[in-house]
């Protein structure tokens, strides 16, 4: 199954990153992002795309340059995704072949992305949106639009978001804080895999 979660792992280091990446492809999260701010977050990346397989995605987050895109671009990374809409950067990445999915929070940021040609919207934070505004706002986007809630939701407001139309959820401290075993990241993705797959049935 193809859940449209996105694993954010904020403060992991290149010495965590594979064991982490193996408990969250063995617990069904296929996609994988590890923010720029983290510690060496390149050389992590690039530990977590030498054991990828075909339905695993990862790339990176807090991505605000085109230069960054380049790097990205040159270790395998799939994924670019940004808490802002820069047009440089969603162009860069989909002209390198990678999805690109910039942070949103209103109709004029969530258009100018897609006509920049970005995949799909980070809706953050989600949880001062709520499903409500989520709503209103998604009855102006196109009909498709992939539409991620991120930021202060968790398992249990999944068929909320499901009920309004939500794609997927980016899950952040929710899924993985630095210090973290595998075994503890793996019992939250579990959970979150569970929920998510109740709320999409």
């Amino acid at each position: 199954m193809n859940r449209e979660i996105i694993a954010i792992l904020r403060g992991i280091g290149p010495d965590e990153a594979e064991a982490v990446f193996d408990v969250l492809i063995e617990a069904g999260i296929s996609r994988i992002e590890v923010p720029l701010n983290s510690p060496k977050p390149f050389e992590s990346i690039a530990k977590m795309v030498r054991k990828v397989s075909e339905d695993a995605i990862v790339g990176a987050g807090t991505v605000l340059d085109v230069e960054a895109v380049a790097e990205l671009s040159a270790i395998g990374a799939k994924m670019v995704v940004s808490p802002d809409v820069c047009p440089d950067v969603i162009r860069a990445a989909k002209a390198a072949g990678m999805l690109s999915y910039p942070g949103v929070f209103t109709a004029s940021e969530s258009l100018a992305a897609l006509r920049a040609g970005a995949d799909g919207l980070k809706f953050f934070p989600a949880f001062k949106l709520g499903t409500d505004g989520f709503a209103a706002l998604s009855a102006v986007l196109p009909k498709g639009t992939k539409a991620y809630a991120v930021g202060g939701v968790g398992p249990a407001d999944f068929k909320a978001w499901c009920d309004v139309g939500i794609t997927g959820f980016g899950m952040g401290t929710g899924i993985y804080k630095p210090g973290m075993s595998p075994s503890d990241v793996a019992s939250r993705a579990k959970e979150i895999v569970a929920a998510y797959d109740s709320a999409f049935s």
